[in-house]
């Protein structure tokens, strides 16, 4: 197999140690942009595995009876060595996953930022003392749930592992980390970070394989006492049996299909404006990217016509190019299923306003696409796109709209604009999802809580509740002797 050998070489991170492990078979690493192979990923046996859980069990005692100040200590000196490598992370990031450089850099940034916040909130994990019976001392205690078994997909190479292993690492547990073999690189530098500011060995493992079979181990394993999941849907519930039968708890934040809600009262020229910055970023890859707008009657020539100027005026291109806004799709499964999705709703009626083919070069490109007309029974409005394809859905009344947008399974972002706080306030009283944008669409934030209602998952990463689930209640009733 032919490599770059400007890429970095990928190894898995057991026990304090970089290795190749006993990897049996190996999958290549694709630039998106080029389609051209740039490296390989090994694929851990099932011996790797179970070093890593041993690694992670082992960890998890140094980790858990580190004094709180001195793991602060060691992960404020990660998020540094993240920020100071921002640029060069950023750089493997666009390589193996698409998106323009700056994207990618900022990413990074912000995850330097996630992982100083966590930290520090651990520092406030507090318990209580309960008023009780005389002689009797009623405490409450949080403490590190165990070793964690954690999955995370590519669309955010960095970001994405990072919620995970903030998360985990702030509140004293130990971690075994799957991430994405088509984004390894990213992870590996990532990881990297952690390693050089001061990490014990076994407290974080880094491996790749075959999801099915890797997920099987790490789930059924008696060393792990949380699984911690980003992804899909289907995969999603897979893995929340699986981790169901064995009694483990689960975290899962996956899919959705993000409704926005244009309301008559709304600037739509400013709407359109802040919509399709959200809908084209990362190429519609985001989890809350917004992916259905539906638009009242009254405003939507103006804003289809300031949507489809947005549109146009997108550079789509290789990320490492100046000027590009918007890079390739990360694989070329996303790349069918934008032809798929559209053919089906142009099949079905709609209409291509822009974009729509992919363009004849080399790479998963496909332009950003705003579609009109779009049925109810097309797949693009049930189907989360994860992708740059936007239908747009006039309404007359404001319950059809939610009707609409609350009628899908999914509960993960919505977003609304108007100018009334009256409107506003029903928005947020009806919309079905756990993360809502009012006249804006931004995305999650390292503050604030994020997570998804209904088949978009349970469990909330971000804010003071992203260490929950990391961590247990424990009661202790003490009665003093007489």
């Amino acid at each position: 197999m032919t490599t770059d050998p400007g890429h970095p070489a990928v190894r898995m991170y057991i026990a304090g140690q970089w290795c190749q492990g006993g990897a049996r078979d190996t999958a290549p690493v694709v630039d998106p942009a080029t389609e051209e192979v740039i490296g390989e990923v090994p694929l851990a046996t099932r011996a790797d595995l179970d070093r890593a859980l041993e690694a992670a069990t082992q960890g998890f005692e140094t980790w858990r009876t580190t004094p709180v100040a001195e793991r602060t200590a060691v992960l404020h000196r990660a998020a540094d060595l993240i920020e100071e490598r921002a640029p060069e992370i950023g750089r493997v990031m666009t390589r193996e996953q698409g998106k323009p450089l700056g994207e990618s850099t900022g990413e990074a940034r912000r995850t330097a930022e996630t992982l100083r916040w966590h930290a520090d909130d651990a520092r406030r994990a507090y318990g209580r003392i309960i008023p009780s019976a005389p002689g009797t001392v009623l405490t409450v205690r949080r403490e590190p749930i165990g070793p964690v078994a954690a999955f995370v997909p590519w669309n955010f190479p960095v970001g994405g592992p990072n919620r995970k292993i903030s998360s985990a690492l702030s509140a004293g547990c130990s971690l075994v980390i799957k991430a994405s073999e088509e984004t390894p690189a990213t992870a590996m530098e990532l990881v990297r970070c952690y390693a050089d500011a001061g990490l014990p060995p076994g407290v974080l493992n880094l491996v790749f394989g075959e999801p099915a079979e890797v997920s099987e181990h790490l789930i059924s394993s008696p060393a792990v006492r949380l699984v911690a999941f980003t992804g899909s849907v289907p995969v999603g519930k897979l893995l929340a049996a699986r981790a169901g039968e064995v009694m483990k708890p689960s975290l899962m934040e996956l899919g959705g299909h993000a409704p926005v809600i244009v309301c008559a009262d709304a600037d739509p020229v400013r709407a359109a404006r802040g919509a399709a910055r959200a809908k084209w970023a990362n190429a519609g890859q985001v989890c809350t990217s917004p992916s259905r707008f539906l638009v009242h009657e009254s405003v939507v020539a103006e804003f289809t016509a300031e949507f489809v100027k947005a549109a146009e005026a997108v550079v789509v291109g290789d990320g490492l190019e100046e000027g590009t806004t918007m890079g390739p799709l990360a694989n070329q499964r996303r790349l069918k299923a934008m032809e798929r999705l559209t053919a089906d709703a142009v099949a079905r009626g709609a209409t291509i306003l822009t974009g729509g083919e992919r363009p004849a070069r080399p790479g998963y490109f496909f332009p950003p696409t705003v579609l009109t007309d779009v049925p109810a029974d097309a797949e693009l409005m049930s189907e989360e796109p994860f992708g740059p394809l936007a239908p747009l859905v006039p309404f007359r009344d404001l319950d059809e709209a939610l009707t609409t947008a609350n009628a899908l399974p999914y509960g993960l972002a919505a977003y609304g604009f108007t100018d009334s706080a009256a409107t506003a306030e029903r928005l947020s009283a009806e919309l079905q999802a756990g993360i809502l944008s009012i006249n804006h669409c931004g995305g999650s934030v390292h503050e604030a809580p994020s997570g998804g209602v209904k088949d978009s998952g349970y469990g909330r990463e971000g804010g003071p509740e992203a260490l929950d689930a990391y961590l247990i209640t424990k009661r202790v009733s003490h009665l003093l002797a007489p």
